[in-house]
């Protein structure tokens, strides 16, 4: 099989797609695997920057969508169904994969294989940001950093269905801004000077949630454009650096900084991860809730869509397609 392997940690330009042996699949759904997703773990893991250090060379990749080969006796899939899966860590971008049956997702007829490696990861971690984490309510009004990258656009999508009336997206460019709106946004600002156009936007009063993959030198700003008993989220850190909390803002809106850790949360909750696609699933069936428009690269262009995340020019979610 055909699979992007990194052998050194030189960055996205260290990927390489090789040939490698099919992997054994005893016990496990063995898969056919037609996209793979593309997140900012897989680029930090290529310059050995992510806590979790596979050994080299590794498969990056911890989402994928294809067709089950085989599956173990009375697994929830069988050979023939068209599923999302979860390697979680790696070994994603390889056309053929082997999990257990709990990391693996029937996927609905309406969603392409593309838009299914490209759902996993983002929707998964907003679902639970917004409805576990951020307890959003109906009618809240709702603001995303990073709004036309993956989390962004799923955060976008989202919020909506479920309960949101307003989402706030803030984008870096005019050409970002059209992502957002696609994606869902009732309103979008630029990054630079947000603070002052969310006032403006919600009449001084500020936003319920902030959902905040971004964090950097914006963070404080999001504190302030909380309205009294606001929340935000914390997704991650794809600006760089990771900024620190004056308390006392907290103590003076009755605030909350809440942090969104979603794998730790479902590694140490068995049964979360089906339940919790139970939920998306159902979403997306109905068509409350449209499923994503990834950016698509070719699997030999595997390097070039893992640079375009650590570049920051990547719109939507990234996802590999590895069969034609």
């Amino acid at each position: 099989m055909r699979a992007v392997q990194i052998s050194q940690l030189d960055g996205p330009a260290a990927a390489r797609v090789v040939d490698l042996d099919e992997p054994s699949g005893d016990d496990m759904v063995v898969i056919d695997v037609h996209a793979a997703g593309v997140a900012f773990p897989d680029v930090l893991q290529s310059r050995g920057l992510y806590q979790h250090k596979p050994d080299l060379p590794f498969v990056p990749g911890g989402e994928a969508a294809g067709v089950v080969r085989s599956a173990p006796a009375g697994a929830h899939v069988r050979a023939g169904d068209r599923v999302a899966a979860l390697t979680m860590l790696n070994g994603a971008m390889a056309q053929v994969i082997a999990l257990p049956a709990e990391q693996v997702f029937k996927l609905p007829d309406v969603v392409s294989f593309e838009a299914g490696a490209g759902l996993l990861f983002n929707d998964l971690t907003v679902l639970f940001a917004l409805t576990t984490r951020g307890k959003l309510s109906q009618g809240a009004t709702v603001l995303v950093h990073g709004a036309a990258g993956g989390i962004g656009t799923s955060t976008l999508r989202l919020a909506g269905p479920l309960g949101a009336s307003r989402v706030i997206a803030v984008v870096s460019t005019e050409a970002k801004a059209e992502v957002a709106r696609a994606a869902g946004a009732t309103d979008t600002v630029l990054a630079d000077g947000f603070r002052g156009a969310v006032a403006e936007l919600t009449g001084g009063k500020g936003v319920d949630l902030i959902l905040d993959p971004v964090g950097g030198d914006r963070f404080t700003d999001s504190l302030r454009s909380l309205t009294p008993g606001g929340k935000l989220l914390v997704v991650g850190f794809t600006g760089g650096e990771i900024p620190t909390v004056k308390v006392n803002r907290l103590l003076l809106n009755n605030i909350d900084v809440v942090g969104v850790g979603w794998g730790a949360w479902v590694m140490s909750h068995p049964g979360e991860l089906q339940r919790q696609w139970g939920t998306l699933e159902q979403l997306l069936a109905s068509g409350a809730v449209s499923a994503p428009q990834p950016e698509v690269f070719a699997l030999d262009d595997a390097a070039d869509a893992l640079a375009a995340l650590e570049n920051r020019t990547a719109k939507g979610k990234v996802v590999l397609r590895l069969r034609e």
